[in-house]
């Protein structure tokens, strides 16, 4: 199988909280779109420095991370990103490989967004059809 990108938009959520509450212009909200590649092998979204600049997204967290080659690194990770594929979205951390060339879409957003690969047809489909399913968890007390 090759690989493949899909388009996706990334969104500064709390310049989307500002604007509900009227503090800036819809207008300033901070969003991009960008090429991702999905990887089932990556955890969550992967961006690069300058994505995380455009968005001004704070760093929340540094997390050690194992890559392909076994090799340890440790990189930061940003706050909440919504991140929007199509009429699906979620909000996750993300995190930050500086010099990355690559957008990588990872096992928790293609979840949360009840997508997976279709390796045949190299795109991406909806696990449950075209409506994502939406799992609500209850506690009972």
């Amino acid at each position: 199988m090759s690989t493949f990108k899909e388009e996706i938009t990334l969104e500064n959520i709390l310049d989307r909280g500002f604007a509900n509450h009227g503090y800036i212009k819809e207008s300033e909200i901070r969003t991009l779109k960008v090429e991702a590649m999905p990887d089932t092998g990556a955890w969550t979204l992967v961006i690069n420095e300058d994505v995380r600049q455009k968005l001004g997204l704070s760093i929340e967290e540094t997390s050690e991370s194992t890559l392909a080659d076994g090799k340890t690194c440790t990189y930061n990770v940003t706050e909440g990103i919504k991140i929007r594929w199509k009429d699906r979205s979620t909000v996750l951390p993300a995190v930050v490989v500086p010099n990355s060339k690559e957008i990588l879409l990872g096992a928790l957003p293609l979840e949360a967004m009840d997508l997976m690969v279709d390796p045949v047809n190299e795109k991406l489909v909806g696990v449950h059809g075209d409506q994502p399913l939406h799992v609500l968890y209850f506690v009972n007390r």
